[in-house]
C-alpha cells in the first residue's frame, strides 16, 4: 500500500468521523417567532431542534432591547417531543427582543446561539 493510499484512507475516515460528530449536535430546525421576524406579541417562543434535548441543561432566555428578561417562567422541554423547547412570555410591547438558547443533546453535546425578533 502506498503512502498516498494510506493518507487518502485516513482523510476519508476523518471526514466520516467529523460528519457523525456534527450530526450529534442539537441545532435549531424551526424557531417561532423566527430570526428577524416581525410579529404581533407572541405568548411564547419555541424552538424545535434536530436532536432530543436534556431538559436539565437546556434553556432559553428572552430579553428586551435594554437586556431585561421578559420571559415569565423558566423554559421547558416538551415531555411529548424532547426536540421542542419553549418559554412563556408576558405581554410584550413593541420592540426588538433577543432569544438566547442553550441546547444540550441527550448524548451530552452542547450548542448555543441567539437571534432577534421584533414585536410590532
Amino acid at each position: 500500500m502506498s503512502i498516498k493510499s494510506t493518507l487518502r484512507g485516513v482523510l476519508v475516515l476523518a471526514c466520516i468521523a467529523s460528519a457523525q460528530l456534527a450530526l450529534a449536535h442539537a441545532v435549531p430546525k424551526l424557531e417561532q417567532p423566527g430570526p428577524g421576524a416581525t410579529v404581533s406579541a407572541p405568548q411564547e417562543v419555541s424552538i424545535v431542534f434536530g436532536e432530543a434535548l436534556e431538559p436539565t441543561f437546556s434553556s432559553m432566555l428572552v430579553t428586551n432591547a435594554q437586556g431585561k428578561q421578559v420571559n415569565t417562567a423558566k423554559s421547558v422541554v416538551d415531555t411529548d417531543n424532547k426536540k421542542r423547547m419553549s418559554v412563556a412570555l408576558g405581554d410584550l410591547p413593541p420592540g426588538v427582543y433577543k432569544v438566547q438558547w442553550t441546547a444540550v443533546a441527550a448524548d451530552g453535546h452542547r450548542t448555543q446561539g441567539h437571534y432577534n425578533f421584533t414585536v410590532k
